[in-house]
Formats: C-alpha cells, structure tokens, sequence
C-alpha cells in the first residue's frame, strides 16, 4: 500500500512537472507572437503612415494595451486596416490570453511553493532532511523557535526536506519564515533540489527515534549529500538511534551525532552553535559517563567561586547549582555571588561518584561554624 501511494505520488510531481513546462511554453510562444505582430505594426506606421519609429511604438503600444490616447492614429485606409488586422483581431486578443496566462501560471508558482514542488534555489540555509514520525509540526515550530533565538541562525531561511506535508507546512511555520521541498529523504533527486552544497548547516533527522532502521536512513542520507557536495559537507549534524552507529554517522560525513530527544530540539540547536555542547547536555540525561547528583550539604553565606574551587581542588566534580532552603534550584550564578543552601548539584564522574560525606568534608572548612575550629 505505501509503494503503490509512493508511486502515484512521484507519478504526480511528474505530470504537475510536464504541466508546468507545457504552460511556460505557451507563454514564451504567446509573447513571441506578440511581439512580432507588434513589430509589424511599427513597420507598417513607418511604411504606410510616415511616422517616426518612434512615434509608430508609442501608437503601436497604446493602441495594444487599449490606453488610446489620440495623439496619434493611422489616418490611411492601408494603415488602419493594417492596425485592425494586426492589433484589434489578434494583438488584444493575444496580449489579453498572454496576461491570463501568466495569472494562471504565477497562481501554480504559489501552488507549488506551498505544497512544496518549488525548487528554492537557496544559499547559506539551514537545511533540515527528514521530520520525526510523531507531531512534525510541533517539533518544527520549537527547533525553529529555538534556531531564531540564535544570533548565528536567527535570520538564516529555512528549507525542510520531507514527504510529511503534502498539502504545506502549518500556517505557524510558515509565518516564521520555513519553506518546504516534498520528497523522501533518501531520494536523490530530492536531495540535490534542496541544495546542499550551498547550505549554511544540515541536521538530519532520525524518522522514528526508537527504531535502528532510521540509522541506515540516516547513514545512507549522509552518503549521497558527501557525493552531492564533492566531499565537502557544510556543518552537519546527525541524529543517531544506535550508539554503535554513532561513529559510523560521523565517518559518513556528520560532524557532530546525538541522540533523537524529541522533547528537547534546544540540544540540536546548541550542536549547531556551540559544537561539542551537545555531549554535555545529553550526559545530563542519562546515568551513565558523566552526570548530575545532588548532595545534601547546608551552607551558610558562602561565596560560589569558593565552593566551586574547593570541590574541584577535591576532586568532588564540577558545581553546577544550589538548592536553597525553599527548595529552589539557582543555577551557575555569578563568581562573587554568596548564598546559603541546602543541597548542591553537582556533575560527577561514573568511575569516581563521591559520597555525601566526602563532599561535606571537602566543604569543612565553608560550613564550619564561628564557634568551631576550622580545619587546618
């Protein structure tokens, strides 16, 4: 069922394809016999009238466009039956089925944008290949969201490659400025037509975030953009299901490879304007390699640089936030900034997590009290 609606899909573009060039011949042919018919006429103003070229042009054009405004006219019986012949029965006639036409033609131009069987033709883009199988559209608003929020990004136009909008993008995507090519993703005709040599960045997605099938996919769309740009991929980011197939993502073109996290398209954004950001963030999503603990520690008016030096001297991990006494989480705050907490967060390694009471013992010093001696 889903090659047969394939196929007829690609037997569609293709006749919307032949239409198109059919209609542009019929406008290149109307125009050309308008502007011989016109020629004529300005030769036989010349010949039969006695008028300058031109005088014949200005007589000739509003006589065409049906302005007329009597300061000239054929006065000779040849000139105004040549006048009729080649202007009142067939250049009006003509002139009036050539502008129909170009409405006609302008009318599919937008037809096709929107349904996305418009060729862009774009240069320094964020090219976006493929879109997730669950809720495209509001996956895309937010990476887009997040992408305008970007100095780097913030005025960069937008062309997605996907078959997941037939009919257009959603009216909010659009408004922000996002266009559309409609084809699958590993389909290279489709990948050549959204130019991907002249991209600013790509990001290839993963279609279905818990499936290793997107992985081929995903290894196969690298491939052909490597042989479409020479071996000169623009920045590339790549969404990796498998972390086996991470590796393989990155020898296949990618710059940069991270999980699918639908919930969370600020991750991609920041692999795309701060590379190497992306690890740490998704290390906070997960337990193992690096990542987050908190600690049950109570401070007392003690300076942030003071606390983040002693852990780190300590080899306790990297202070990330406090918890005050309310319970709210105060993230990164100032160097000089003093404050008092309950708990702090702190980013640990898996080989070596410390012990609440290890983590009060490198803090003995801060959190000893005016009437207790402090540790030498």
């Amino acid at each position: 069922m889903f090659l047969r609606l394939l196929l007829r899909r690609r037997a569609h573009v293709n006749i919307t394809r032949h239409l198109d060039r059919n209609m542009k011949v019929r406008l290149q042919r109307a125009l050309a016999w308008l502007l011989g018919l016109s020629g004529l006429h300005v030769l036989a103003m010349v010949l039969l009238e006695g008028l300058t070229p031109g005088d014949a042009l200005w007589l000739t054009l509003t006589t065409l466009t049906t302005v007329g405004y009597g300061d000239l006219s054929a006065a000779t019986p040849a000139g105004r039956l040549a006048t009729t012949v080649l202007l009142y029965f067939a250049g009006i006639t003509l002139l009036a089925q050539l502008a129909s036409d170009y409405i006609d033609y302008r009318l599919k131009q937008k037809d096709y944008m929107i349904k996305g069987l418009w060729r862009w033709r774009m240069k320094d883009h964020v090219l976006i290949v493929n879109s997730p199988a669950r809720n495209p559209a509001v996956y895309f608003q937010r990476l887009v969201d997040q992408l305008r929020a970007t100095d780097q990004f913030a005025d960069r136009p937008v062309l997605i490659l996907t078959d997941a909008f037939p009919d257009g993008l959603p009216a909010r995507l659009r408004e922000q400025g996002v266009v559309h090519y409609h084809g699958e993703s590993s389909d290279r005709a489709s990948l050549a037509a959204v130019d991907p040599a002249d991209a600013r960045a790509i990001i290839v997605l993963a279609q279905d975030e818990y499936s290793r099938v997107s992985d081929s996919v995903t290894l196969d769309v690298l491939m052909q953009l490597n042989d479409l740009c020479h071996q000169r991929l623009p920045y590339t980011v790549a969404e990796s299901v498998e972390e086996d197939n991470r590796r393989r993502a990155e020898a296949a073109g990618a710059n940069t490879t991270l999980r699918p996290v639908r919930a969370y398209p600020e991750i991609l954004v920041r692999a795309l304007v701060a590379p190497g950001a992306e690890k740490i963030l998704e290390n906070l999503f997960t337990h193992h390699d690096d990542h987050t603990m908190r600690y049950p520690v109570t401070l007392h008016q003690v300076q942030w640089s003071d606390v983040a030096c002693q852990l780190l001297t300590a080899g306790m991990g990297t202070l990330m936030a406090y918890v005050t006494d309310t319970g709210h989480v105060e993230c990164h705050p100032a160097p000089d900034h003093r404050f008092s907490a309950s708990a702090l967060i702190l980013m640990v390694r898996e080989e070596a997590i410390p012990t609440a009471h290890q983590v009060r013992e490198a803090l003995a010093d801060l959190t000893a009290t005016p009437d207790q001696p402090r540790s030498d």
